[in-house]
């Protein structure tokens, strides 16, 4: 549970700086009563794994370097049960639930918008199928919170118990494997950072910046959905540099100085870097810039520094996932016309013509075989070793790890 007073814990001597704030954050395991459904409409479910989304890792483990002025504080109430990228059974039903039946396995959408908050007529963002957006996190008497794990009456899958609406399951067939199905949700949050800003042309060069969870599942998408793109990868670890090129990266880069990882890119992708003024500090522009589309993973001011740099004019970067805020020398992007867009989670997307929830097309491309992420899931832990999942996390060069889970039965 996030939002309570710590346990006494001394991390391993020699820990990184991320590890020993496992010490002071406001984390803990608790008893709390069984969840029960928070309408007559939802169910409970029982978790079977659940993977730690790097929004979780950045709260429980202070990540939040620079500055703290996100106006989404507001969109979550604690204490909270955290986790979010759940597979589960279904083990009761409330007596206004129907549409799943006890037992089913299920993948989890997390998002708690419109329909699980009780709202009618939905709100025109749900309406849409793009649940992320919803105008109603504060609706239908549960406490305020984007999804599972936000909420301090909507708890998360680190626990042995939790409530959903079955609007929110996905059932999971029987030749996907849990280790497969707790994808789902970092993949659909790829899913929608793709197809919602895809590469503008089939032998189009693009980025992909950050080889974690959603990085991979990036690079896996472009190479099934667009074949003939070109792919390069910025990897920070090894394990990361290994997996992304077996997932279908043209190129990866390790970083080194920024200038380096500039000319790595702009070599790539046959740019022409332009030097700065003699006398001035500050990175070189690349104009002309060959690379199509950044997707980045990473949201910090350095990754924008060098993306403005090396894309093509009017190219797009497309921040995905949970960052913090950052300033950073941006003439590039009003010089070179780049437009810089969120993509917010996920929710009913189209691939290949079919329109379906991000998880749904998840779950029917690992079963048709043209998704396979194997090497992603590195480590899984039971709860009670939730701090050695976190540290984990904390050091992955020294760990390996790129994807960890929890066990919470």
């Amino acid at each position: 549970m996030f939002g309570v007073q710590p346990d006494p814990w001394t991390g391993p001597r020699g820990a990184t700086q991320l590890a020993r704030n496992l010490a002071t954050s406001p984390v803990a395991l608790r008893e709390v009563p069984d969840a029960r459904p928070l309408r007559d409409d939802w169910v409970v479910l029982r978790p079977r794994v659940c993977g730690i989304c790097g929004s979780d890792a950045k709260q429980v483990l202070g990540d939040f370097e620079g500055d703290a002025d996100s106006a989404l504080s507001g969109m979550a109430t604690f204490p909270q049960i955290l986790g979010h990228e759940i597979v589960a059974d279904v083990v009761e039903l409330g007596p206004a639930a129907h549409g799943i039946d006890v037992d089913a396995r299920v993948a989890v959408n997390p998002w708690i918008g419109c329909v699980p908050r009780g709202v009618d007529p939905p709100c025109p963002a749900c309406a849409a199928g793009d649940l992320s957006l919803c105008e109603h996190f504060d609706a239908g008497g549960i406490a305020t919170g984007i999804h599972l794990g936000t909420s301090r009456d909507a708890g998360g899958g680190y626990a042995e118990l939790l409530a959903a609406h079955p609007s929110m399951l996905h059932p999971v067939s029987s030749d996907v494997p849990d280790e497969a199905a707790v994808l789902a949700d970092p993949f659909a949050v790829a899913l929608h950072s793709v197809t919602r800003h895809p590469p503008p042309a089939p032998d189009d060069r693009v980025l992909v910046w950050g080889a974690g969870a959603l990085g991979q599942c990036t690079i896996a998408i472009i190479r099934t959905l667009f074949p003939r793109v070109r792919i390069a990868a910025v990897a920070r670890f090894e394990a990361q540099a290994h997996l992304a090129d077996r997932l279908g990266a043209d190129h990866v880069v390790r970083p080194g100085t920024q200038l380096e990882l500039l000319e790595a890119l702009a070599a790539w992708s046959h740019g022409r870097l332009r030097p700065t003024m003699d006398g001035l500090d500050g990175l070189p522009l690349c104009l002309p810039g060959g690379i199509a589309v950044a997707y980045d993973t990473i949201g910090r001011p350095e990754t924008f520094e060098i993306e403005t740099r090396v894309l093509a004019a009017r190219g797009t970067i497309v921040v995905t996932g949970v960052h913090v805020p950052g300033r950073w020398e941006w003439s590039p992007h009003y010089f070179k016309e780049v437009a810089i867009v969120g993509s917010n989670a996920f929710g009913i997307e189209e691939v290949e013509g079919i329109r379906a929830h991000g998880i749904a097309h998840y779950l029917a491309l690992v079963a048709a075989g043209r998704i396979d992420l194997a090497g992603l899931l590195t480590h899984t832990f039971a709860l009670a070793d939730w701090r050695d999942a976190f540290g984990a996390l904390a050091d992955q060069e020294a760990s390996g790890a790129i994807k960890v889970a929890l066990t919470p039965t």
